[in-house]
């Protein structure tokens, strides 16, 4: 399997953890909405270009 696939795959996984990560009550608190905006760009953009592989692969380009 293609290691930059897995790395896609990973960042996906970390965007998630990052959206999930509890910062509450942290002296962290206060940037929350920014770690959650991040955490979605990073989830949108890592599955597009999966997506993007995939269908290129499909039509075997």
């Amino acid at each position: 399997m293609d290691r930059l696939i897995l790395l896609m795959l990973a960042s996906i996984l970390a965007g998630f953890a990052l959206l999930k990560a509890p910062i509450a009550g942290t002296f962290l608190a206060g940037i929350s909405p920014v770690t959650n905006v991040i955490g979605l760009l990073a989830i949108v953009v890592f599955s597009l270009y999966l997506i993007y592989k995939g269908v290129m692969a499909l039509f075997g380009k």
